[in-house]
């Protein structure tokens, strides 16, 4: 069944007003008078409606669904900029994977560089994709997109998280195995949490060091070392395992 997400509070009777809803709805999917599909507002309850007519594009709620996806941590992906269409992809996959943020930041061993109109072009063009993947994994929510332009802005957001992991080459190199999985053992049911990944190059020293500060702990992601794009999707999978399924 199709899902959409409608912005706004749910209504007995509405009209969809966006054009690109609209023209997947009625163009690609081709809705006809009295077909199902599911809606998301703002409240992140999905509800089961019908449309009660095609033409005009109004829609009708049934009743509301028990349905929930999402993972019972809030997860916040931390990207050092990539190259390429590399954060398009992390994009995609982590909003499949249960993210509930991602977040975009110019790292020390960043090659790209990005100026603020092109940042703010990027980050519409990630805010369409993860709502197409919260849409297709049936997600709850769309996660927010944020790019920071400077560093220091990006320092200054860390305070807002219960716990920050940084996922560091160098320990992974080192051995360490065993810190990840004991602190999702210790991560409570609401928590805040936000993980560092470095770009292409890892993430320098001085980086390190004001991650730290400002209360990280580094983790390794097993014995093998994993490209940038490829790092979030692991933890995720790992949360997703520690927290949903072995319990």
């Amino acid at each position: 069944m199709q899902q959409y997400f409608i912005k706004g509070k749910a209504e007995k009777r509405l009209r969809v007003t966006d054009k690109d809803t609209i023209k997947h709805m009625f163009q690609v999917m081709r809705l006809t008078d009295e077909a199902e599909l599911i809606l998301i507002f703002d409240d992140g309850i999905k509800y089961l409606a019908k449309v009660s007519d095609s033409v005009t594009h109004e829609l009708e709620i049934l009743k509301a669904l028990t349905d929930n996806v999402e993972l019972p941590v809030d997860v916040t992906i931390a990207s050092g900029f990539p190259k390429g269409d590399k954060l398009e992809f992390i994009a995609q996959k982590v909003t499949e994977l249960g993210a509930k943020a991602l977040w975009g930041y110019p790292a020390d061993w960043s090659v790209v560089k990005w100026d603020g109109k092109k940042l703010a072009k990027k980050e519409d063009k990630l805010g369409k994709i993860v709502l197409g993947a919260a849409e297709q994994s049936k997600r709850n929510k769309v996660p927010d997109v944020k790019l920071f332009g400077q560093k220091a802005d990006f320092l200054e957001a860390l305070v807002s998280f219960d716990s920050i992991f940084v996922a560091y080459e160098e320990t992974a190199k080192a051995g360490e195995l065993a810190t990840l999985a004991h602190e999702l053992g210790q991560v409570k049911s609401g928590a805040k949490i936000l993980f560092i990944f470095g770009p292409e190059g890892g993430i320098s020293p001085s980086e390190i060091k004001s991650f730290e500060t400002a209360g990280a702990i580094k983790v390794g992601l097993g014995p093998r070392i994993l490209r940038t794009e490829t790092a979030p999707l692991y933890v995720l999978s790992a949360i997703s395992y520690a927290l949903e399924l072995n319990q």
